[in-house]
């Protein structure tokens, strides 16, 4: 136990160390899992291998720039925005100030922070805020390069695990798990992400805020990350609904943006992605902090796939690793969606298999599929 701890704790260690190269490789990884799909169908359909791998290639360049550029285009708006609210912020400011001392509650202490506040600082963080993205954007184009390599062999994947299942068959089988959850997962933050982007943008548009459509789009790129991908999206334009209109109009966004987020991305998406993923929202909430003190913000947007990759792994093919699974997934109950019924179904099939390899390996009653 004490090795196997000492070991994992190195592990994670050296991959915090290479995070830089990690996180892109596994954000393009993730994508090419996720449209692999589309060259299966291509292949079926009798196109030939090269076709469907270039396919597969500029739809993983297509949605990862897209992404990144979304995410740009709006820190670089929000930037040239905030100067020419200045003068709003000016007045905000010391109307603060006085119902503070109105209220009793200003001291010399407010006083003087407010006089050494300068808000071009709010504007520099910004600014470096878009140097640090367009870095990492740098860095990722560049390895993304190596990803050529991967859709243009990944029609031959299932051959390559074809061999591998001799020697290791229960790796082929956590893999396709692995697959498979992500895919419900991301097919499930989409569709939600897409029905809160755009509520918001109605809302923001009707609130009279800047670049409605703007925010709406970094909303649904902020939905991908678990548990406080809300409070990412709210900012912009709760800042400028604050500068450009004051409290009512910041309290306003704020109020519908929460509402948003509670009804569909606290009630319902959760209840969907547990059954799609097998995780219960604690330990989403404990991998988005995992994996983002390991990989930094990819890390936070990856945390459910990289966690779906661990316990494909060490938990889902190995029966003895099954007690974690109790520990893991939300309660018990039956599958309430055909895709749910499918995965629990997949699932059963994989353990099925492995046993069926190991039978030495002891069995798990009251499974919660």
């Amino acid at each position: 136990m004490l090795v196997g701890a000492a070991a994992a704790t190195i592990a994670v260690a050296g991959v915090r160390e290479i995070a830089w190269l990690v996180a892109p490789v596994m954000l393009a990884l993730v994508v090419v899992v996720a449209l692999m799909p589309v060259q299966r169908w291509l292949l079926r359909h009798h196109v030939p291998r090269w076709a469907a791998a270039t396919v597969l290639l500029v739809l993983v360049w297509g949605v990862l720039l897209g992404l990144g550029s979304l995410l740009v285009i709006a820190i670089a708006q929000f930037a040239v925005l905030l100067p020419d609210y200045a003068p709003q912020f000016a007045v905000l400011l010391d109307d603060t100030v006085r119902r503070l001392d109105e209220a009793g509650l200003s001291s010399t202490q407010i006083s003087e922070l407010v006089d050494r506040f300068d808000y071009g600082q709010l504007v520099g963080v910004a600014t470096g805020l878009l140097a640090r993205v367009t870095d990492t954007a740098t860095t990722l184009v560049l390895l993304l390069s190596a990803m050529v390599f991967l859709a243009i062999e990944s029609g031959g994947f299932g051959r390559r695990l074809a061999l591998v299942a001799e020697e290791r068959p229960h790796l082929p089988i956590a893999l396709g798990l692995f697959a498979r959850g992500t895919r419900s997962y991301l097919l499930v933050s989409t569709v939600f992400g897409a029905i809160v982007a755009v509520g918001d943008t109605v809302a923001l548009a009707f609130l009279d805020v800047p670049m409605p459509v703007l925010w709406g789009l970094l909303s649904f790129i902020t939905n991908y990350v678990p548990n406080i991908g809300f409070v990412l999206g709210v900012i912009p334009p709760a800042l400028l609904g604050l500068l450009g209109g004051g409290w009512p109009e910041f309290w306003a966004i704020i109020v519908v943006y929460a509402l948003l987020n509670f009804v569909v991305q606290t009630l319902i998406q959760p209840r969907f992605v547990g059954d799609s993923v097998g995780l219960s929202m604690t330990v989403t909430f404990l991998a988005l902090l995992f994996w983002g003190w390991v990989l930094g913000a990819l890390g936070a947007l990856l945390a459910i796939p990289l966690t779906l990759l661990l316990k494909a792994l060490l938990v889902d093919v190995d029966p003895r690793g099954h007690w974690l699974d109790a520990l893991l997934r939300e309660e018990p109950r039956p599958p309430r969606t055909s895709r749910a019924r499918k995965r629990a179904h997949d699932r059963r099939a994989a353990l099925a298999s492995v046993r069926s390899l190991h039978p030495h390996w002891p069995s798990r009653r009251g499974s919660p599929d």
